[in-house]
């Protein structure tokens, strides 16, 4: 069989970073080609080469045995590429099928858009998913879950050959995993070949046909998925073996209640939510798409208002109704949408990780003691092991994992005692994603009160001293560390909320 598509000895810098150094991959026709790595190793960059939006400094892609010569995006899509980025690339004020055809919106007589044929073809893209999805509503609107179903039936729309996957259940829980798992097989039987990144060995296991690993920007080799046990694969990622340390429930019998929230209510969207977080707890958030927990962590911090409910730190009643009143009051919070919410794209390193603490580096006339903002950022550009040339580097040019770690430093250095982290690990390798790990039982070690929130169920489990379950904007129950998954499960489906006796 020859190969759908081939590239060989591809090469790509950019300022101060040597970002590909003559790698090579193939993919063929209904297979699934998994590409994995650590942040930083080229992945990304490599898939941008095949996808047009990026040109190799030197070698060469075939598609079909022919060389082709890509000089955009559309050159790509024209040959039947398709891509789904990893960082949601929609446009917001628009709405879901306007997102979808854009550019491509079928049209009446007199050129006039017809909306209701781009309404219907948008939903039957949907309903071939299996995704119930109102076509009209604005983007700006959804869930990153939601948004991240809205790229795929994009990327189905162009009807491709080629299916680049850049990390695409990394807001989906595991009902939606299996319905994408489904539309990738389905193409799979088309013939249509799929190159399917992700940070996530059971995926790989469960739907690719080979893997190819890549480590710093370099090939490291190709294996059968099937026949290649998981420690092998991290073996060739991270260049060394990684332990698998399961939670430790700490005794926090006694321990002083760092943040009470009691009856927060939002719309139809959050349902007289009231629980406590201790210090040096880890409180874990499960639930499915549409549960409501990421719209409770931008209740708590201000974000978004409240309709009813108090938030209490450390005994005080605290009047927070904006994200500055939350920070004042000793709150951080990691958006599950870094992109939007977490960082300045633009700005470089240093200034992102300072910039919840520029007050303190800065004297009675707001001039900004630089040489000291320098040193702290090496500190923290050490401590994550943030892979950048340096601290003056545009964070829009680091890998998303290492973009996830600018916005955590950004909170460590804010020192603040109530941390929500939704979402700490989406996009982010194994050898990272422990490091994470290790940091936020190490904060809560040293006393720190952390919410975390994630679609990943393992995750919570691994993490939590105890887990909140929510459903349809409900606290439907709280269960110890190391609950059974068929337990969460239960409450993660049940509609009526715990009591206020239940939470306390």
């Amino acid at each position: 069989m020859s190969d759908l598509i081939r590239m060989e000895r591809i090469d790509k810098h950019f300022p101060g970073v040597h970002a590909l150094k003559s790698v090579d991959f193939d993919l063929q026709p209904g297979e699934v080609h998994a590409l994995m790595g650590e942040n930083g190793a080229g992945k990304s960059t490599l898939m941008k080469c095949l996808s047009g939006i990026y040109r190799p400094e030197s070698g060469r892609i075939l598609i079909d045995g022919k060389e082709v010569r890509l000089s955009g995006p559309k050159d790509a899509q024209d040959l039947g590429i398709g891509i789904i980025h990893q960082e949601l690339a929609l446009m917001r004020d628009l709405n879901v099928a306007q997102n979808i055809w854009i550019g491509r919106e079928p049209r009446r007589a007199f050129g006039r858009i017809d909306e209701g044929k781009q309404n219907r073809d948008a939903a039957e893209i949907f309903a071939s998913m299996n995704v119930r999805m109102d076509p009209t509503i604005p983007v700006s609107s959804l869930t990153i879950a939601r948004q991240q179903m809205v790229e795929i039936a994009k990327a189905l729309s162009f009807r491709p050959r080629v299916l680049i996957m850049d990390e695409p259940t990394a807001a989906l829980n595991d009902a939606e995993i299996a319905e994408l798992f489904t539309i990738i097989r389905r193409l799979r039987g088309e013939g249509v070949g799929i190159i399917y990144i992700s940070h996530k060995m059971d995926e790989i296991k469960r739907i690719a046909d080979r893997v190819t690993v890549m480590r710093d920007g370099e090939y490291v080799g190709t294996v059968d998925a099937a026949d290649t046990p998981i420690s092998r694969i991290i073996s060739m990622m991270v260049g060394r073996e990684l332990s698998d340390e399961t939670v430790t429930i700490p005794d926090l019998e006694g321990a002083e209640v760092a943040l009470e929230v009691r009856g927060i209510s939002r719309g139809g969207e959050l349902k007289d939510i009231t629980f406590d977080l201790k210090k040096g707890e880890i409180l874990g958030f499960a639930g499915l798409m549409g549960a409501g927990r990421t719209e409770l962590a931008r209740a708590i911090f201000g974000a978004d208002p409240r309709d009813a409910g108090e938030i209490i730190v450390h005994g005080h009643h605290a009047r927070i109704a904006s994200p500055a009143d939350a920070v004042r009051a000793g709150i951080g919070y990691l958006s599950e949408d870094r992109k939007h919410y977490g960082l300045a794209l633009p700005m470089d390193v240093r200034a992102n990780i300072a910039m919840a603490s520029l007050p303190r580096y800065s004297d009675r006339l707001g001039r900004i003691d630089e040489r000291k903002l320098a040193e702290i950022a090496a500190d923290y550009i050490d401590m994550l092991d943030i892979r950048t040339p340096h601290d003056g580097q545009p964070v829009q040019l680091l890998s998303g994992g290492n973009q996830q770690k600018v916005v955590i430093a950004k909170w460590l250095l804010r020192d603040c005692d109530i941390l929500i982290f939704d979402e700490p690990t989406r996009g982010i390798d194994v050898g990272a994603k422990a490091e994470i790990y290790r940091l936020l039982n190490d904060l809560a070690a040293e006393g720190k009160a952390i919410i975390v929130i994630s679609s990943e169920l393992p995750e919570v489990l691994r993490l939590s001293h105890r887990i909140a379950v929510m459903c349809e904007g409900r606290l439907t129950g709280i269960l110890p560390g190391g609950a059974p998954q068929e337990e969460i499960m239960a409450l993660a489906t049940r509609r009526d909320s715990m009591t206020q006796e239940d939470a306390a």
